[in-house]
């Protein structure tokens, strides 16, 4: 009978315990969304980054003329072995920053589509459901996830 009650007992209590952890989830608010100004804020930021890269974009698309060929060539071979691997190691320079660029404004877009369209899921981690920091979106106004996921992200992309 004395097992039987310290069963009944550890009964009770795991129930006891579920029923705070109930409470407390209850008690958990979803994030708030981002004020106005807030938003209005990001949306600047947003916008202003956007036009930077879509300005450097447009500069590397100036690296080469119409026909794919760097601007400043005469003619369209180059006379020394040395110039044709300068030539293709500019071409081959500019298109790896271009590309990285586009990237770039790809989560620029992103971001701004996300602002638009859900405003109240702007700076909400898209892993966690939690707040991202405002101190993180106003350094990286692009941002989809919290400090701590991304940290977890990255960790376990190092083992």
């Amino acid at each position: 009978m004395a097992g039987s009650k310290a069963v009944k007992d550890a009964a009770k209590a795991a129930d006891e315990e579920a029923t705070k952890l109930a409470e407390a989830k209850k008690d958990m608010k979803k994030p708030k969304p981002m004020s106005k100004k807030n938003l209005a804020h990001f949306e600047k930021r947003l916008l202003e980054e956007r036009k930077r890269v879509t300005k450097e974009l447009g500069h590397h698309g100036d690296a080469f003329g119409p026909n794919g060929e760097a601007e400043g060539d005469t003619s369209a071979y180059s006379f020394h072995m040395a110039d044709q691997g300068t030539d293709a190691m500019e071409r081959e320079k500019a298109f790896l920053f271009a590309s990285k660029e586009g990237r770039y404004l790809w989560h620029l877009d992103y971001a701004l589509r996300k602002l638009y369209k859900t405003p109240e899921r702007f700076g909400i981690c898209e892993a966690t459901g939690e707040s991202i920091a405002y101190e993180r979106l106003d350094a990286l106004p692009h941002a989809r996830y919290c400090v701590a996921y991304k940290q977890r992200e990255e960790d376990a992309k190092k083992s």
